[in-house]
Formats: C-alpha cells, sequence, structure tokens
C-alpha cells in the first residue's frame, strides 16, 4: 500500500466535512496529461468518469483528455489523487447536486471558448493555476456561467499547503475562503 501523505486524510475530510449539501457529490475534472500515470489509474478505477472530449477526439486523445469523475470520500482513486496529485496541478474538485451527465454537459460547455474573432479555443479551466487567476477577472454573469450547477470549486493553493474555496452569493459575487492543511 502507498505512504499517505499527512494531508490526504485531512484534505478528503474537509472537502466532504464542508459539503453544501446532503445530496452533491464530490467529483474532479482532472486533466490526464499532466503526468503519464494519471489515465491509466483513471481508466482502471470503478469510479464513475467522463472525457471531456467527444466522439473520434475523445478515442484519440483518451489517455491526455480532460475527465469528470465522481469521487467517494474513501475510495481508492480519491485517496491517491489527495496523496499523489496535491500541488501538482492535476485538477480541481467540484461539488454538485445535478445529476451526472447534466454535470458532464455543464463542464463540457466550459472547455470550448470562442475568442473574439469567432475561433473556437479550448480552456484550460480544470488547472488550479488557471481558475484561481480566472476566478478573480469574473464579473458576476461569468461567475454564473462557469458555477451552473456547481455549488462550489475546490482547489489546491499555489504552494499546496491550503484548500480554496470558491462559492458564489445569490448575487453571484465570488466568495473565497482559504482552509490550512
Amino acid at each position: 500500500m502507498a505512504h499517505l501523505d499527512p494531508n490526504t486524510n485531512k484534505i478528503s475530510r474537509t472537502l466532504w466535512a464542508t459539503k453544501k449539501g446532503t445530496d452533491s457529490n464530490i467529483y474532479a475534472i482532472i486533466d490526464t496529461a499532466r503526468a503519464p500515470l494519471i489515465y491509466p489509474k483513471l481508466a482502471g478505477s470503478a469510479n464513475r468518469k467522463a472525457c471531456l472530449l467527444m466522439g473520434e477526439q475523445a478515442r484519440k486523445l483518451a489517455a491526455v483528455a480532460p475527465y469528470l469523475v465522481q469521487l467517494g470520500e474513501n475510495d481508492p482513486l480519491s485517496q491517491w489523487l489527495f496523496n499523489q496529485g496535491w500541488g501538482k496541478s492535476w485538477g480541481v474538485f467540484a461539488e454538485s447536486a445535478a445529476p451526472f451527465v447534466q454535470l458532464r454537459n455543464h463542464v463540457r460547455s466550459l472547455y470550448r471558448v470562442m475568442d473574439d474573432m469567432g475561433k473556437q479555443l479550448f480552456f484550460r479551466y480544470f488547472d488550479p493555476r488557471v481558475l484561481r487567476v480566472f476566478f478573480l477577472t469574473c464579473d458576476p454573469l461569468q461567475l454564473c456561467n462557469i458555477f451552473g450547477p456547481v455549488q462550489r470549486y475546490v482547489l489546491e493553493s499555489e504552494t499546496g499547503n491550503e484548500l480554496i474555496e470558491y462559492t458564489v452569493t445569490d448575487q453571484f459575487n465570488l466568495v473565497q475562503k482559504r482552509i490550512q492543511l
């Protein structure tokens, strides 16, 4: 069995202890391109998952694509992600009460954006280094769009020694809470 970092249990406890709704689930949006060991571990897990790419692109790029993955508090994949991936910008965590397919469609829709010239681009919002900066630039409409059915996003801090929880008020103003590990 792998050695568990002392912060692994605290990350897990904090994610589930601060869950906003009893009917909600915790998910990870994982970028398998960040390390070659992620995709095999994800593919071999029993966790419900969906690639954010579709069709032929999903088949061709499966090993380096972003995925939505439902997590359980003590499941092996969750513990592995916290132990091996925390502080390495492998992805972000989200809480949602939406059905899996609805959440999948939402996070998929965030991945493709249009620039001012109408060119389609990929927005790597599932990289905590990107999302931490992006959130601070959002107006209420942008926050409404990125949150959609998500009640909160949880990211690793810049140094990995904190969880950063992002929620929005009823008026879609950003609330940031840092939790020391």
